[in-house]
């Protein structure tokens, strides 16, 4: 029971740091590797507007999130927009922004602080205690996760298919030549996805933070995770990240509980490899479909 409950949240984790990512790519085919460093600027921001300005727990969220969904936007408009089509530019256009914010925290911090390193820097759980499901203890942080990332799949889900924007995007996705003749713009759409993947990239530091220290090395963590996920569920597969999601929480639970916590970037670059050699599209990916046939 321990296992399931455990690796239900902990896939839930995966997904919330990779649908940003999955989402981004999935519309615009733009690899975003700035994704793990807007992870840790949302939570040192959110920290500091609660002990710097002292504003309410939610207002900061709230402005955050913002900023976040803002930064991705203007990566977009004034970078990434100028190396659209060329892959090789584009991931080191996006991980030198990464790079620039990360070290750019390490170094010098922001707002007056003498950078970003230590263990107080700290998210406060969104609710303190804990409760008992089945005889396994679980704190409410673990289940706000729960909670908070289903929804947010399923409103992602909604949006994609129920409005306007959502099915542009989808449009975009599925066909970008076929959707730009209907009168689609393509930078729009793109500029949106960048947008709401910055913004879901936040929204998992808010929800996952609390759990551990905010570090720099995180947002490293995250990118090298939101990646395993898309690469096995296959890039640009919505339906393949979540899939990809539940398949490496539990291969790590599992293993965890089995051999320890050493293990876990072992299990994790195994399920890579195993499903990229029996499924080199990943599980729901459609990319190498002529190879594979072939």
């Amino acid at each position: 029971m321990e296992v399931l409950i455990y690796g239900t949240i902990n896939s839930m984790i995966f997904a919330l740091i990779a649908v940003g990512f999955s989402l981004v790519y999935g519309v615009s085919r733009i690899p975003n590797f700035a994704h793990g460093s807007i992870y840790v600027l949302v939570g040192f921001l959110t920290w500091s507007f609660l002990n710097d300005l002292n504003l309410n727990y939610f207002v900061a969220i709230c402005l955050a999130l913002a900023i976040a969904a803002l930064i991705g936007l203007l990566i977009y408009r004034f970078i990434l927009i100028r190396l659209r089509g060329m892959p090789t530019s584009e991931i080191i256009a996006s991980f030198a922004v990464s790079l620039i914010i990360l070290e750019g925290l390490r170094l010098q911090g922001i707002a007056g602080l003498k950078g970003f390193i230590g263990p107080f820097y700290t998210l406060a759980p969104l609710i303190e205690g804990k409760i008992q499901i089945f005889g396994v203890f679980i704190d409410y942080q673990r289940l706000i996760i729960l909670v908070v990332g289903s929804g947010v799949l399923v409103l992602l889900h909604l949006f994609t298919r129920y409005t306007k924007t959502g099915l542009s995007l989808r449009a975009i996705a599925q066909d970008e030549q076929a959707a730009m003749m209907l009168g689609v713009n393509s930078d729009r759409a793109a500029m949106i996805s960048l947008s709401i993947g910055s913004a879901l990239a936040g929204l998992a530091a808010i929800l996952i933070l609390p759990l551990g220290n905010i570090a720099v090395e995180q947002g490293y963590k995250v990118l090298i995770h939101a990646l395993a996920v898309c690469i096995i569920g296959g890039l640009g597969s919505w339906t393949g990240t979540i899939l990809a999601s539940f398949t490496i929480g539990f291969a790590v639970i599992i293993s965890t509980s089995l051999f320890g916590a050493m293990w876990e970037s072992v299990v994790l670059v195994g399920t890579i490899i195993l499903i990229l050699l029996f499924k080199p599209s990943g599980l729901m990916g459609k990319q190498k479909e002529l190879e594979e046939r072939v």
